[in-house]
């Protein structure tokens, strides 16, 4: 009887300091909509995407004022490294954090990342020079690890119910985050030119190398919320870090991940589908703010965010209220091929919107945006699903690891690779085939989407519906 009682006692124990135990016994007292697990996860997963985009808009003007390009033309040339450089430097450590966090648990790792977020977009803010700005934009990639965390931790906190309701909030939230972004960026870049009444040319915010500060600073409002909410919500998991790494030490080893072929090819279309949507927010704002000699729209970076911000607010109503109820109908592989099959004559209409003029314009490219933004995140939120239904609890921080890498790694040529292509459209003024920097770009973007959409027919993927 004492061995008996004694047994009961440790397994009592055992459970209490088991994070995933803890975690299913809450998902089986759960009731209704969980809204304070959804606002943890919306917040952070903002917060990952506010530094991806938000340099967008006045990127053109921060490598024109760095004075490296020796013509107009080579602008988008040197603007695409400074972009790639951070998700290379994503690509590097996606699968540590990730392995970290199925090892010490899910919110540690949030935390520290959240923290360094802050520093290193503040930096980037100073940046005074081409190299200065590409190394730490390589440095923020390697700490923003929240990504893919935090989506695994979507999946895990909710019943199953919720689950596409809680991973469309991740990618609501990083749509938003994407599109915010720039948003901020267009508005608060440059202060002393945009607002002499407030800040003047002579003080600090009016100096090249200070123009950035102030929109880098407000982009990291959200992270620093993220970071309070996680000492005040998150601190427990820190206690039973070192449990978990216990548990993990004991368990059986586990099936390679590189051997589960549906998650393979889930990953596969995630990073061709990654690659098309970095190159076209950065090939967007290149082609608003270029002059309309060269097919642009000559929008002011201040144009751009507020298109962006417009877009937004559609993808927020879009994403929370249209979505849910559209996949539950459909299915998921059903609203990704759709989506990625109304995505092509969208990109098409682009070149042809530059043609337009006045409140025309400007209703046209915000209805244009909206649009085309509903339709990424459809894609990119059926995928999380899919994904994560390819893996077992225990694995999906390394998978979404894996996934962010691989994705980190296409998206690294997209900045790059979408700068130089609007660079050498530029110089193409007068070809035969797709003159100008709009046709060939959006021509460009839209055989990537039509490889995106081929390989959603891969059979593997339609196991995890």
């Amino acid at each position: 009887m004492a061995d008996e009682a004694r047994k009961t006692l440790l397994e009592e124990i055992e459970e209490r300091n088991c994070p995933g135990c803890n975690i299913d016994r809450f998902k089986q007292e759960q009731r209704g909509i969980p809204y304070i697990h959804l606002s943890f996860i919306w917040l952070v997963s903002l917060c990952t995407a506010l530094p991806i985009s938000s340099l967008f808009p006045y990127l053109y003007f921060m490598i024109r004022d760095f004075h490296v390009a020796e013509k107009e033309e080579d602008i988008g040339f040197y603007a695409g490294f400074v972009a790639s450089s951070f998700m290379i430097g994503r690509a590097l450590t996606s699968i540590l954090w990730g392995k970290l966090a199925d090892r010490y648990g899910r919110k540690p790792i949030i935390l520290m990342a959240t923290f360094s977020v802050i520093i290193f977009n503040t930096l980037f803010g100073l940046s005074t020079s081409f190299w200065f700005a590409i190394s730490v934009r390589f440095l923020l990639g390697c700490v923003n690890c929240l990504l893919g965390v935090i989506r695994a931790y979507a999946s895990e906190v909710v019943s199953e119910e919720y689950h596409a309701l809680s991973l469309s909030v991740v990618s609501t939230s990083r749509g938003i985050g994407l599109i915010i972004g720039p948003a901020i960026g267009g508005y608060l870049a440059q202060p002393a030119k945009k607002y002499p009444n407030l800040f003047s040319q002579d003080s600090v915010f009016g100096r090249y190398y200070i123009y950035y500060t102030l929109q880098n600073a407000l982009s990291i409002f959200s992270p620093e919320l993220s970071y309070i909410s996680l000492c005040y919500w998150g601190f427990h998991c820190m206690l039973v870090a070192a449990c978990r790494g216990l548990e993990d030490q004991n368990t059986q080893s586990k099936p390679s991940l590189l051997r589960n072929r549906p998650l393979m090819a889930i990953i596969i279309v995630y990073c061709v589908f990654s690659l098309q949507e970095i190159a076209y927010s950065e090939i967007f704002s290149l082609w608003a703010v270029s002059d309309i000699s060269y097919g642009g729209l000559s929008f002011s970076s201040q144009d751009v965010g507020q298109v962006l911000a417009i877009s937004g607010l559609g993808l927020l109503l879009f994403q929370l209220m249209v979505y849910p109820p559209m996949e539950k109908s459909l299915g998921l592989l059903v609203v990704i091929r759709l989506s990625a099959v109304m995505l092509i004559p969208l990109l098409s209409c682009y070149p042809s919107i530059a043609s337009l003029s006045g409140l025309t314009l400007h209703l046209v490219i915000n209805c244009a945006s909206i649009l085309k933004n509903a339709l990424s995140i459809s894609l990119v939120t059926g995928l999380f699903i899919l994904l994560n239904k390819a893996v077992p609890q225990s694995q999906r921080g390394a998978a979404n690891g894996i996934s962010m890498t691989a994705m980190s790694i296409f998206k690294s040529f997209g900045p790059a690779g979408g700068g130089i292509l609007f660079s050498w459209a530029q110089k193409r003024q007068t070809a035969t085939f797709l003159p100008g920097d709009d046709e060939m770009v959006f021509f460009v973007l839209n055989l990537v989407q039509l490889i995106g959409l081929i390989l959603t027919f891969i059979p593997y993927i339609s196991q995890n519906q």
